[in-house]
């Protein structure tokens, strides 16, 4: 098999696993009785446990660090509240749009400076965004998008924290542990003003599925794949995660495509290729 071929088939199995957390993530939260609280701590924790065992298997020593931990806590807690009443595909295209803002929005404040384009493309994105969750007989609830908004941000903070990591697996395994470890008691007062049933068995295993494979391991084997990729390949490749997701979800869930949904999804992710893959003020060339 050519190195070319090898690539493309992990990064498109990477993309599936993470357009599948969308999947799981909704069908844990409406198919069993599983409270979110309990559904995004049994995923840390359980991404924790598995990427220790990594470590320490190839006798390595965990990294990462606070931020990285608060920022993956933020996204998973989130993440999983807003899945209460999101679809799979509704999700993602908010969380993938509020992601890809983030770092934009971030690069901007560093200094780098963005073509015409690309702050077209930028407005054209948060402009369809905001169209896709203004009230409506089809829009989510304002509080879903909202939570999945800040989540967006959580796992986009932590995307700008993991630049140059020197060791995904390590790093990656650090942060699982540090949410983990903020998540157990932050998580654990909010079960107590808000109580949930015991997690029943399809719930938690929904959840560790969730939390160590398409989770933990997606992320380290992501990691090891963008080091590979040109910038704008990476963002092509982020694109195809909201249809994904959305397909899952009809497929799984049985899920509704509304043209709404349709029209402001393909708007969301031409406004974002503009804004990532076009070529920045001062570049020789396109990444490519």
């Amino acid at each position: 098999m050519s190195n070319s071929l090898r690539l493309f088939l992990i990064t498109a199995l990477v993309m599936v696993a993470f357009a599948a957390n969308s999947v799981l993530g909704r069908l844990g939260l409406i198919g069993t009785e599983i409270g979110a609280g309990s559904f995004a701590l049994i995923r840390l924790v359980s991404g924790a446990a598995v990427l220790a065992l990594i470590c320490a298997v190839q006798h390595k020593p965990a990294s990462g660090s606070w931020s990285g931990g608060a920022a993956l806590l933020i996204y998973a807690g989130f993440f999983s509240y807003a899945y209460i009443a999101l679809s799979a595909g509704m999700g993602a295209i908010i969380l993938f749009a509020l992601v890809q803002i983030t770092m934009l929005s971030w690069g901007a404040v560093q200094g780098e400076r963005l073509s015409r384009v690309q702050w077209g493309g930028f407005l054209i994105a948060v402009a369809a965004l905001i169209w896709l969750v203004s009230p409506s007989l089809e829009a989510p609830p304002l509080w879903a998008a909202g939570a999945m908004a800040l989540a967006g941000i959580g796992w986009g903070a932590y995307s700008l924290l993991g630049r140059g990591v020197v060791d995904p697996t390590a790093a990656t395994s650090g942060n699982f542990m540090r949410a983990s470890l903020l998540g157990i008691p932050m998580l654990g007062a909010i079960l107590v003003l808000s109580p949930e049933p015991i997690p029943p068995t399809d719930g938690v295993l929904i959840a560790v599925v969730s939390g160590a494979v398409t989770s933990g391991l997606g992320y380290v084997i992501w990691y090891q794949v963008v080091k590979q990729l040109s910038a704008s390949r990476a963002g092509i490749a982020q694109l195809t995660v909201p249809a994904i997701a959305a397909l899952g979800g009809v497929v799984f869930l049985s899920e509704p495509i509304t043209v709404r949904f349709a029209l402001s999804t393909l708007t969301i992710l031409g406004g974002v290729g503009l804004a990532v893959l076009t070529r920045a003020p001062g570049s020789s060339k396109a990444a490519g």
